[in-house]
């Protein structure tokens, strides 16, 4: 059986404030312990899954190109030691324009990271100041050329549809990042997320998100452009071309495990949720008390694990096989979807089925939310 690991880098420089993501700012962190905690962490996981074929590694935080290269090669020979590797095998870094030079990029190359995701953000000096960023609209597109250099898959994000930002102007930043000769473009939609900064922001009016309607706009000019390109969308904020397509995330789309270590990682296995104790100093000390940082491991009911597999599955554009899916949790097919709303969305065309799958429409994807809450059959939303 093939899996995923997600390896948790939880520091950063600087909070950005639209994150929540579970990331902090220390001043010292003492890389020995880190390493061996992450190893112990790793550890725990592959007595669970220690014949298994791992398919890609992923590291994400916080900031994980604030690792020393050297200790991602270790890390890496550890997972290789415990699981095999596929031949062909993904172990993506994510990494800030501000916190990596050309040497480190090189060293990560040569301690096996072959893919690297950029979170450049945006290409506007204003709208990087908004959003927090400590790099550059020039120091990110040096960091990709440096990254082109030596990676052999780079991924960039871009987040748009901030406060005032107009059809023209995302089109040109749009169109410039199509130019830049990647293969995978994340562009996500700026949303206002509760704890963070930009959310007591708006409550105080200091802030003034970009109106629904305008959103569907540069929501639309993105698909339009992104799939004129040969990069559609294969999740509703994620573009490849063919064959390009993250393989790690795609395994959490579709639903399949994944062990999660490090702060705050989540994971799921045989039936089970495993979740790691958020704050790095509690994670730390359940490392040294217990042998690992896992705070919980929940069982995960059928109808549940049924429920989530639709909410994720629904935001790809290959769409969720309702029959392997009924397989697997043992829930028969008419109980998975409300199917007289299925239809109804069908005429509309914001949903299609096409023998035993369904999914939603380019259409439909920026009404999603509303689409899921009513599609996915209340018998799973209530477990």
């Amino acid at each position: 059986m093939a899996r995923a690991l997600y390896i948790h880098w939880p520091f950063c420089l600087k909070k950005c404030p639209y994150c929540d993501f579970n990331s902090h700012v220390r001043a010292d962190v003492e890389m020995a312990e880190w390493q061996a905690g992450l190893i112990a962490d790793m550890r725990r996981e592959a007595e669970v899954a220690a014949d298994e074929t791992l398919q890609s590694i992923f590291f994400g935080g916080g900031t994980p190109s604030l690792m020393p290269p050297a200790l991602v090669s270790a890390l890496l020979c550890e997972a290789e030691s415990l699981w095999s590797f596929d031949p062909e095998i993904e172990i993506t870094l994510e990494a800030n324009p501000s916190s990596v030079e050309a040497a480190r990029f090189a060293d990560l190359a040569s301690a096996g990271v072959n893919r690297v995701s950029l979170g450049l953000q945006s290409f506007d000096d204003d709208a990087l100041q908004m959003l927090g960023r400590l790099h550059s609209a020039q120091e990110g597109l040096a960091a990709l050329g440096v990254a082109q250099d030596h990676f052999d898959r780079v991924s960039f994000d871009l987040i748009y549809a901030l406060p005032g930002q107009s059809e023209d102007a995302w089109s040109a930043m749009l169109n410039r990042a199509l130019a830049l000769g990647t293969d995978h473009l994340s562009l996500y939609q700026l949303t206002i997320e509760p704890g963070t900064r930009f959310a007591t922001d708006v409550r105080r009016g200091a802030l003034h998100p970009l109106d629904d309607d305008s959103a569907a706009d540069l929501f639309a000019i993105t698909r339009e452009l992104t799939g004129a390109a040969g990069m559609p969308a294969y999740e509703i904020s994620n573009h490849a071309r063919t064959g390009q397509q993250s393989r790690h995330n795609l395994t959490y789309w579709r639903y399949r495990d994944y062990c999660g270590i490090g702060p705050g990682a989540h994971g799921r296995r045989g039936g089970a949720a495993t979740l790691r104790h958020r704050k790095p100093e509690n994670w730390l000390a359940a490392i040294e008390r217990q042998g690992d940082g896992i705070s919980e491991i929940r069982a995960l009911h059928a109808r549940e694990q049924a429920s989530e597999a639709l909410l994720m599955g629904l935001r790809l554009a290959e769409g969720v096989d309702l029959a392997a899916l009924s397989r697997r949790t043992g829930i028969d097919r008419e109980r998975l979807v409300d199917e007289g709303r299925f239809a109804f969305f069908c005429d509309l065309g914001l949903a299609w089925s096409a023998d035993d799958l369904i999914g939603i429409t380019p259409g439909g994807m920026p009404v999603l939310d509303g689409l899921l809450a009513e599609i996915v059959s209340s018998e799973l939303v209530a477990a």
